[in-house]
């Protein structure tokens, strides 16, 4: 008998409120190939009591307690149980809508060459009170196409973590789940894209994703913005480099502190900045450590420059787009986007 095409893998602690109501959007799928790899992250309330009583009833459920500590402990433990040749991750406080299986799954059948699939999402949560997610939400669901996704990757996380399906060898060929002060799910799809595996979305919301209090991406140290930044300029060194390497000359659009901070933890990944780049009047003409700081206007051309901004004042990122796609710089070739 063969196994289930479809592994969902869900960590789960402390959802005893949540747990069951996720568990049943995964029943109420139209694709009944699946197994379900629930792994307990030593919950205290009765969550991994509710997932073996749900198992009793569905022999589709596999109920684990995770032998290590933590996320990423528990989503590579759960991944040395799955059958599927597809994994699709899954949280124990979101809910799948019934056809999300069976369309991810048709379209990586469908495309062969591409190696993992998220979909758009609908926001479980307050848009007023939690206004920066909201906006994240709508924003991330504007990337579908595979372009899209590589080009604006170091904006944020262009993808949901539990709405990604990807295909069960990308774990062999580039690696599991990354221990380390970085959020552990960007990290990975900047690893995988970086080693030139596709990702693409499908177009339709085929998940709920709640807003909780408890969400680690609330809570913990490796979410917040500095561990973001670092992880960016990690990713991006390489590509900044070989620019360098080739006669370019690296320009940070942005001369105020915090783009100054980021543009000295790609200084730490060895990359050479030549200066700034700024439309404030009060900073063009000033030097900082040495290098100056310039407008617009001033910026090499796109043979001689390779620029990354850093502005991430809302509203700006366009403006600073149609500046540079007018002096003729492409954007993912010429600039990246970095806030």
């Amino acid at each position: 008998m063969s196994g289930p095409l479809v592994t969902v893998l869900m960590p789960a602690r402390n959802a005893a409120e949540t747990i069951e109501a996720a568990v049943e959007s995964i029943q109420a799928q139209t694709l009944s190939a699946w197994e379900l790899t629930a792994v307990d992250d030593g919950s205290t309330d009765g969550t991994i009591e509710i997932l073996r009583s749900a198992a009793a009833r569905d022999p589709r459920i596999r109920v684990f307690s995770n032998p290590g500590r933590g996320i990423v402990a528990a989503l590579n433990f759960g991944l040395r149980q799955a059958r599927g040749r597809l994994i699709a991750r899954m949280d124990a406080d979101d809910q799948a809508l019934p056809e999300r299986l069976a369309r991810q799954a048709a379209w990586l059948k469908s495309r062969p060459g591409t190696g993992a699939v998220g979909c758009r999402v609908r926001y479980g949560g307050d848009a007023r009170r939690a206004r920066g997610l909201a906006l994240y939400v709508a924003w991330s669901n504007r990337l579908t196409a595979a372009e899209d996704i590589l080009r604006e990757r170091f904006v944020e996380s262009p993808l949901v973590h539990p709405s990604v399906m990807f295909r069960r060898e990308l774990i062999e060929s580039c690696g599991a789940y990354a221990a380390g002060d970085f959020p552990e799910d960007y990290e990975l799809w900047l690893r995988w894209m970086a080693a030139g595996v596709r990702i693409e979305k499908v177009p339709e919301a085929l998940l709920v994703w709640n807003d909780r209090q408890e969400r680690l991406s609330r809570s913990d140290a490796r979410y917040r913005s500095e561990a973001f930044f670092r992880l960016k300029a990690r990713y991006l060194a390489p590509i900044a480099r070989k620019a360098a390497a080739g006669g370019r000359e690296i320009w940070i659009w942005g001369a105020g502190r915090l783009a100054r901070r980021r543009a000295a933890m790609l200084e730490a990944e060895g990359v050479p900045i030549a200066g700034y780049v700024d439309v404030d009047p009060r900073k063009i003409g000033h030097r900082i450590r040495g290098r100056p700081v310039v407008g617009p206007e001033e910026l090499p051309e796109p043979s001689r420059a390779l620029a990354i901004s850093y502005v991430a004042k809302r509203g700006a990122r366009q403006d600073i787009r149609n500046l540079l796609t007018a002096k003729g710089f492409c954007e993912a070739r010429d600039f990246w986007m970095a806030a």
